[in-house]
């Protein structure tokens, strides 16, 4: 198999814009867009709002302040599901990543959202998620175990 080509300028206006689905408590998004970076891979990275904080608080931000925290989550859900929704629509493919750390139910309803948008999707999940996420990886178009390999699918993807 011979080794993918460099992009020139004329690729980079042919590449593909990829939602990442998944927890915002660690680093993963940074070190997938480095990788790609450091690939020469054409891809805008779009996705959740990553600073908790702040997706959190964007309801109050805007709306003003609310009565409670149930009114207060509602508000934010609302900004946020907005955000999810135009990116989701733009994308070409989603990534979907599940880990065993944090209850991932956000991944679950964008990964439900992708498959039904007719979306591309990329299933990331260790082998001990198998069971849980069986019947959700059956509807992805790939399932891998590393954010790495999703990387790789889509240089896959992006050869001439």
């Amino acid at each position: 198999m011979s080794a993918p080509k460099q992009n020139t300028g004329e690729e980079l206006k042919h590449g593909l814009v990829v939602y990442l689905a998944g927890q915002i408590h660690d680093d993963w998004r940074d070190q997938l867009r480095k990788k790609a970076g450091e690939r020469g891979l054409p891809i805008i990275f779009k996705g959740p709002q990553e600073n908790h904080d702040r997706s959190d608080d964007i309801g109050e931000l805007i709306k003003g302040k609310q009565p409670n925290p149930v009114y207060r989550d509602h508000a934010a859900s609302e900004f946020n599901n907005l955000r999810t929704r135009i990116w989701m629509q733009k994308a070409d493919v989603v990534i979907a990543l599940f880990g065993e750390k944090y209850r991932q139910w956000n991944t679950a309803m964008d990964a439900s959202t992708a498959i039904a948008l007719n979306k591309p999707l990329i299933l990331v999940r260790p082998e001990s998620l198998h069971h849980p996420l069986k019947e959700l990886s059956q509807r992805a178009q790939v399932v891998v175990e590393t954010p790495d390999q999703a990387l790789d699918a889509l240089a896959y993807v992006l050869e001439d």
